[in-house]
């Protein structure tokens, strides 16, 4: 019976090892994703894990990525772009606008009122991101790229027209929209999207300007009991990238890279930025049942009253455009062709 016991043990004890070799061999790279937002927000649980997801499932666990929220790897926002190329992280969501001027030729889709659609603005994102934005990104290899639902004004007293931020100390997430901010009067205040509660609580700014999506994991409902929304083309939209460090991508086998391929590209930035989008309808009814005044600006005064204010930032943004050697009307009219070339195919 001992000798039965001992063999059996035996047994056991090599099928635990081949069992655990056999897991051991099947992960074969672990990947870092790191962001700003905290895991609960609708970009990480929506978007962000959807793809992390199914990296893993498509590779059947030889991929495993390990996500990073609320920049758990240390650093500030800003900074995300940098560790990745860095390999400070493998992976990274960043807003491209965290780095004014690095990136011009996203800024298309960044400029006042030249937006109506996140899906349709994501797709002639990347379709520009292969045709023209490539050498910008060189030192990473981009999985995805995508814009926000429309941006707007959270703000502590209402804002109907363009004179009421006269004076006020508003939050920008761009340098386009700062730039916007100044042609009203308000001065603009740079803070990553995490900074935002604080800021606001403490007086450090009347407003930001957020998309309606994130606004439920920053509490901004609680903190500001104004909300300024556009109807047509939005007030602005922020540009974003999923980026991946270059040598990471570059040193996995083909069939690996084949999952990441699968799981990024034009199609899952369709995806990222609609759903980011559709986030958008329930955060807004957060702020209506706690009976905040949302202020709507339909598009017939949109045109007549705020975008005169702000269309020379379109005139300024050409001309820096030209000094860079790129032909800024041109890229702005191909944006609008490819978002109408979306629309009219969906």
């Amino acid at each position: 019976m001992t000798n039965r016991r001992t063999i059996l043990g035996a047994l056991g004890s090599v099928a635990m090892l081949a069992l655990t070799a056999g897991n051991a061999m099947a992960q074969e790279v672990t990947l870092k994703l790191h962001q700003f937002l905290p895991a609960q927000a609708n970009v990480p649980k929506l978007i962000l894990d959807v793809w992390a997801d199914g990296v893993e499932a498509d590779s059947d666990g030889r991929i495993k990525v390990d996500r990073f929220p609320s920049m758990q790897l240390g650093g500030v926002p800003p900074e995300l772009y940098d560790q990745v190329v860095d390999g400070v992280a493998d992976v990274v969501w960043t807003v491209v606008g965290y780095t004014p001027g690095r990136f011009p030729s996203t800024e298309v889709f960044e400029l006042p009122f030249m937006v109506a659609d996140a899906r349709a603005a994501s797709y002639a994102y990347y379709k520009m991101f292969e045709e023209h934005m490539q050498d910008e990104f060189n030192d990473t290899h981009i999985l995805g790229t995508w814009v926000h639902g429309p941006g707007m004004f959270h703000t502590a007293d209402p804002v109907e027209t363009p004179d009421d931020l006269r004076g006020m100390k508003i939050r920008g997430g761009s340098r386009l929209v700062n730039k916007l901010l100044e042609t009203t009067g308000a001065t603009p205040v740079g803070m990553p999207v995490p900074a935002i509660p604080e800021g606001l609580s403490k007086g450090v700014i009347d407003g930001t300007t957020i998309p309606w999506e994130v606004t439920g994991a920053l509490k901004v409902p609680e903190l500001v009991e104004n909300h300024t929304e556009f109807e047509g083309p939005a007030l602005y939209n922020l540009t974003f990238v999923l980026a991946m460090n270059k040598g990471v991508y570059d040193g996995l086998p083909d069939d690996l890279k084949a999952v990441i391929d699968k799981n990024s590209g034009l199609e899952f930035s369709v995806f990222a930025g609609g759903t980011q989008s559709d986030s958008d309808g329930p955060a807004r009814e957060m702020a209506v049942e706690m009976g905040n005044n949302i202020i709507t600006i339909d598009a017939a005064t949109a045109e007549s009253t705020w975008l005169p204010v702000v269309q020379p930032i379109y005139a300024s943004w050409i001309a820096e455009m030209a000094e860079k050697g790129i032909d800024g009307q041109a890229r702005i009219d191909q944006a609008r062709a490819l978002m109408t070339e979306y629309t009219a195919n969906k």
